[in-house]
């Protein structure tokens, strides 16, 4: 009997009351202390007076403005950027940020103006980036010119404007971003071009259907960039581009517009043009031979995503400058048909998302010996035996992907081509290591490998030798055997780790010593397993982690692994199934005082006891003391307690007179 009465009494002595903390009224979320609030979406009709003065970065969108005037902001004297997006303002009076000298950034998108004052933007000293997107602005006239001579961004995309022809007296030369994006431009005249003074402009005129350009319209112009996206004719567009001069030049269609095949004939006007970069995203070639590209020959990046090809022309000439190629989503069966001698001084080549199988063939990019850079993800690829082949000759090479293939051979040194690779991407390859060693043991330079979901045994110690250099290794969804990270593991030959990814790879323990060799690492990921409390042990040797716990199986945190947690710099323990009783109540204590370090705190909720099941972790608060029925148990007991003790020693008293 005694063990079970003393058990209750204990239980009795110590029985909690649980409560979780009422969530507070929508307030703006504090970002940083004094400086960066969010207002968003909280149907505000005024600046809460809880926004301090020193305000720098507000974030008020989808609130309700309908006008704005001095006296609504003037108490926020420090604004640096201020969002104002769709809080359906019409009217912005006079001198509304006069006392926002500082103000950088001012977003009205989604609002439907209708009154701008001319003084409305005075104040500032250097306003340099101003958002009217989808604002209902069909003349450039309707925006105030006063105090813009610092603007370096204008974004008037999805409005009614019908010409950029800007006001005589509208600041353009500091211009570095103007974007006329989705509008009504269907014409444009050298004299509309003429009042941009800015050079080196970035100009986005996509989705504006335009059907006709003066010829040399742009003469003379300088631009770091032009988009013409969705322009039906391109042999327009290159006309009015004569001797104009163009880092980047974006002529891509879209799925909707019906556009016209490109000829040789339509695409002379480069020619008569400077231009070192072009896509041409989504168009179809017609007669597509070696004369196609006569004009491309002074570029130094093409891009031909989604154009339709199936092979190259061979006898390209004069590509000598061309150093990035882009050929995704196109429909070659094999790498050769690319022709890749035709670019020999390439050091960036992409032909990813290939619509079928594509085979990589032997020696297909061997002239490509200034390659750098080859991305061949999310091609379907099966290769028994990869990959000397097919990257024979590519000895520079630093960056390779082909993640997504649908299987891959690896034997020993199987990138013996390419010893310089320094990232290498094989996630979501079914990989079969064919040798006892590792398949990486040439990369001494490999810093990036993303093994993830490759279907390996993550048991073999010998996979990753050879790779003292490796700063970043993923190995998301491969399994060790018996869900265990054992103290003899593959991590012991990579112990210059920074970053560590074991996520789903259903691990239930990890050896106390398992990450014992790893004494640079300063991320972990652990998220996705089953995991409980007694894993934590292992880091113990490790400080300032972002540490990833969430989706375990953690109950109960036990005091004596606090100070391992609080040693780390970020931690998610988001989705754990946590005990919110006063068995926890040293963690539940330590995770309200910690919550500047904590990751994820609103998906950190009870899951037991049942009556806090999904409450946040941050707003539980326990009574774990003594309560008043505890009390009177305690000083029942001590009654009793003492009678007893008195009984005891008479009864020791008289038996010890009985024996003199």
């Amino acid at each position: 009997m005694a063990p079970p009465v003393s058990c209750l009494l204990v239980a009795v002595l110590f029985s909690a009351s649980c409560k979780a903390t009422a969530s507070s009224d929508q307030t703006c979320m504090e970002k940083e202390a004094n400086k960066i609030y969010n207002c968003e979406n909280l149907g505000l009709r005024e600046i809460p007076d809880t926004l301090p003065n020193t305000t720098e970065f507000l974030e008020f969108s989808f609130n309700f403005l309908p006008a704005i005037q001095n006296t609504t902001f003037c108490r926020l004297t420090n604004l640096i950027f201020l969002d104002l997006t769709r809080c359906q303002i019409n009217w912005i009076h006079e001198d509304t940020f006069q006392s926002h000298h500082q103000l950088d950034t001012l977003v009205l998108t989604g609002n439907p103006l209708i009154f701008m004052a001319e003084t409305s933007l005075l104040g500032p000293r250097a306003l340099k980036h101003l958002f009217l997107i989808q604002t209902g602005i069909s003349n450039l006239e309707f925006i105030p010119v006063h105090n813009l001579e610092n603007l370096e961004s204008l974004y008037l995309g999805s409005n009614y404007i019908s010409s950029m022809k800007f006001p005589g007296n509208f600041p353009t030369q500091n211009l570095k971003v103007l974007d006329f994006q989705n509008n009504a431009l269907h014409f444009l005249s050298r004299e509309d071009l003429n009042t941009l003074g800015a050079t080196n402009l970035s100009l986005n005129l996509d989705s504006n259907d335009i059907k006709g350009m003066e010829p040399g319209a742009f003469h003379a112009k300088v631009f770091q960039s032009l988009r013409f996206g969705g322009t039906l004719d391109v042999s327009v567009l290159l006309k009015g581009l004569q001797n104009s001069t163009t880092r980047s030049l974006w002529l891509g269609t879209y799925e909707d517009t019906e556009s016209q095949d490109l000829t040789p004939a339509m695409l002379e006007g480069l020619c008569e043009m400077s231009v070192e970069s072009i896509s041409l995203r989504k168009y179809r070639f017609s007669d597509l031979s070696a004369t196609t590209f006569r004009c491309f020959t002074p570029l130094r990046e093409l891009d031909l995503t989604a154009t339709h090809l199936r092979e190259l022309p061979s006898g390209i000439q004069g590509m000598n400058s061309l150093r990035k190629l882009v050929l995704n989503v196109n429909h070659f069966e094999q790498l050769c048909q690319i022709n890749a001698a035709s670019f020999p001084a390439l050091t960036d080549l992409s032909i990813k998302g290939n619509l079928g199988v594509l085979d990589l063939g032997a020696g297909c990019l061997e002239k490509l010996a200034n390659l750098r850079r080859l991305d061949l993800s999310h091609n379907g690829i099966k290769a028994s035996d990869c990959c000397n082949l097919p990257l024979k000759g590519l000895h520079h090479l630093q960056y390779l992907n082909l993640s997504y293939a649908v299987s891959m051979g690896l034997r020993r040194q199987a990138f013996q081509e390419s010893p310089k690779l320094e990232v290498l991407d094989l996630a979501f390859t079914h990989l079969t290591v064919m040798a006892s060693q590792s398949p990486f043991q040439n990369l001494p330079l490999l810093q990036v490998l993303n093994l993830s979901h490759c279907l390996l045994d993550a048991s073999n110690q010998h996979l990753l030798e050879g790779l003292g250099g490796l700063r970043q290794l993923n190995l998301q969804g491969n399994i060790f055997q018996d869900g265990s990270l054992s103290k003899t593991n593959l991590l012991q030959t990579v112990a210059g780790l920074e970053v560590l990814i074991l996520s789903s790879c259903e691990l239930l323990i990890i050896d106390q010593q398992a990450f014992h060799s790893l004494g640079n690492v300063t991320h972990i990921d652990l998220s996705h397993n089953s995991l409980m409390e007694n894993s934590i042990d292992a880091l113990g040797h490790l400080k300032g982690l972002y540490l990833n716990l969430a989706t375990n199986s953690i109950r109960i945190i036990p005091p004596h692994l606090l100070p391992i947690l609080s040693q780390q710099s970020t931690i998610n323990l988001s989705h754990n199934p946590l005990d919110c009783t006063c068995s926890n109540v040293r963690f539940i204590t330590w995770f309200r005082e910690n919550l500047h370090k904590l990751e994820d705190v609103e998906e950190t909720v009870c899951e037991n006891p049942p009556s806090l099941r999904g409450v946040k972790l941050s707003e539980v608060e326990l009574s774990c003391g003594i309560t008043a029925v505890g009390i009177f148990f305690l000083v029942v007991f001590l009654f009793l307690f003492t009678i007893l003790l008195i009984f005891a020693v008479k009864f020791l008293v008289r038996w010890k007179y009985q024996h003199i």
